[in-house]
């Protein structure tokens, strides 16, 4: 296996943790987003400054611009969805935030001028369809079942924007000097938004504390950093196909670990799921590249 496909996987694996971390942490919503990004930020400083500090200090003021706003959209992403699962289940919540490819595939077609092959419209369509089958069988678990699905749906486009925007900023800009800025500036906003709803940041239990570090370090700098190197050498609706895989994992860890069962459309959406993506990415040819 190449060693894009490798490191893109890793980044499916990790953020799959997520759903199944933030329901273990007994905080807010906002709380939870606003301390995954600082803590994700804090732990990447000295790196960024030591190794990437000239880079960061001579990023154009329009590259710098569009990093804020993949920051914009991040923290975004990020309240909307961890909201989401506080309404509905984690499988329901996350097929509709997964539904990024659809959105992605469009606007790189007309951004970016990004081909899509019959192969890759095909591998949409299929994992699509097996991610409405995982989440029909939980569409009635949670308080509010219809709040939760929107919510999580307008994750998945503020997500998409992130990615999109990543896809043209890391063709020139280097992995660490990108997710610090991005990451940074993503905490800063989470950060205000969360004091400005009145929430504390202190006060909770040490499970909750370690669910924070565990976020941050799994599925923020391993994940979403996995999928941030991708993104130099692969197309953005690749890395968000890819991405689908993500409510077969969690669903898995959500059964282990909440003992949330699976039902026999979410595996037989799994299993579309799989398909789906092995369609896409067969025969798609992506360069060779150095870390």
């Amino acid at each position: 296996m190449k060693r894009q496909y490798s490191v893109l996987a890793i980044g499916v694996i990790s953020v799959s943790f997520a759903a199944v971390l933030i329901r273990l942490a007994d905080a807010p919503s906002l709380v939870i987003a606003a301390y995954r990004l600082c803590l994700a930020a804090l732990i990447l400083a000295p790196f960024a400054v030591k190794l990437s500090g000239k880079e960061l200090r001579k990023i154009p003021g329009r590259n710098l611009a569009m990093m804020l706003l993949a920051g914009g959209f991040l923290a975004l992403h990020f309240g909307l969805w961890i909201t989401s699962l506080s309404y509905t289940s984690v499988a329901t919540s996350v097929v509709l935030v997964t539904a990024t490819p659809i959105f992605v595939a469009i606007a790189s077609y007309l951004l970016f001028k990004e081909k899509l092959t019959v192969k890759i419209v095909l591998g949409i369509a299929i994992s699509i369809g097996g991610s409405v089958l995982i989440g029909y069988g939980n569409w009635s678990i949670g308080t509010s079942p219809f709040l939760g699905a929107g919510l999580a749906l307008a994750g998945a486009l503020a997500i998409a924007g992130y990615l999109l925007t990543g896809r043209r900023l890391r063709r020139t800009t280097g992995l660490l000097s990108y997710t610090f800025v991005t990451y940074s500036s993503a905490a800063v906003l989470l950060l205000i938004t969360a004091l400005a709803s009145g929430y504390s940041l202190s006060g909770y239990s040490g499970n909750t504390y370690l669910m924070f570090v565990l976020l941050a370090l799994i599925p923020q700098i391993l994940g979403h950093s996995s999928l941030n190197w991708s993104l130099k050498f692969m197309p953005a609706t690749m890395v968000t196909i890819a991405v689908l895989g993500e409510p077969i994992i969690a669903t898995t860890l959500a059964f282990l670990i909440l003992n949330e069962s699976p039902t026999l459309t979410e595996i037989i959406g799994g299993i579309l799921i799989l398909g789906g993506i092995l369609i896409a990415f067969r025969g798609n040819k992506i360069p060779t590249a150095q870390l």
